[in-house]
């Protein structure tokens, strides 16, 4: 059994794989870290490998106690991965795109795949058929376009997101909203319609912790995968162990 551990800047999310089956996910807080990884060791006794994404960074205690109950690999630049990389510097793409990336090689082999992780910020990641990564674009996550506002300007007040049907908005909160959150769907589509015109039969895939605000509001057709990241980090170890 595998555990996929993924650590971002505040939260740290765990999963559970029986060989490529996705059994469960846990999400804490770095302070909880220790005491889930002693609960995850009595609940699955049968994990022996583990594979951690870091983002943000993870303590030499945390990646210490891992050590002690797994074999850990350690994602990074230079890790054996189930496509061909043609970023242009690939020491500096993230271990999240690479994770992302490796699940659409391995789930969609041989399709043209447009990866669209809804998140900190919008990362858009293309994979051919011929299982070659050619690159993408980052953009302002939802959140960060809230915080931009609010931050480069004198009156503007800092909103949380949330869902709304306005186009047309009749206050400042709601104009923030729909600037916000309709802004960032049609920047979607519109990437979405793009990469149509150019790759032929393409398979998009919809994932990230904003998924929930935007999965029905796209015009494009999406397959929206929550766990689509922690299934190329499985991807990656269970190629690794070999």
């Amino acid at each position: 059994m595998n555990l996929v551990v993924d650590v971002g800047n505040t939260l740290i999310k765990l999963a559970i794989f029986e060989g490529e089956e996705f059994l469960s996910k846990k999400v804490n807080i770095k302070g909880d870290f220790l005491e889930t990884i002693s609960e995850i060791k009595k609940k699955y006794p049968q994990i022996t490998h583990c594979i951690v994404s870091s983002v943000g960074k993870i303590s030499e205690t945390h990646l210490a106690k891992l050590k002690k109950e797994y074999t850990v690999l350690l994602l990074t630049h230079s890790t054996k991965i189930p496509f061909q990389n043609n970023y242009a510097t690939p020491e500096t793409l993230g271990v999240d795109r690479i994770a992302l990336i490796s699940a659409a090689a391995v789930e969609y082999p041989q399709k043209n795949v447009l990866v669209i992780d809804a998140g900190t910020c919008v990362t858009y990641d293309f994979i051919s058929k011929t299982n070659t990564y050619e690159g993408g674009a980052i953009s302002p996550g939802l959140q960060m376009r809230y915080k931009a506002m609010h931050t480069f300007t004198e009156k503007l007040p800092l909103l949380e997101s949330e869902p709304i049907d306005k186009l047309i908005g009749n206050t400042t909160i709601t104009s923030l909203h729909s600037g916000a959150l309709n802004g960032i769907v049609f920047e979607i589509d519109g990437f979405i319609t793009h990469y149509k015109k150019t790759f032929k039969n393409l398979t998009v895939i919809l994932t990230g912790g904003d998924i929930h605000f935007l999965r029905d509001r796209l015009k494009n057709d999406i397959f929206a995968n929550s766990n689509f990241l922690f299934q190329g980090l499985n991807h990656i170890l269970e190629l690794n162990k070999h």
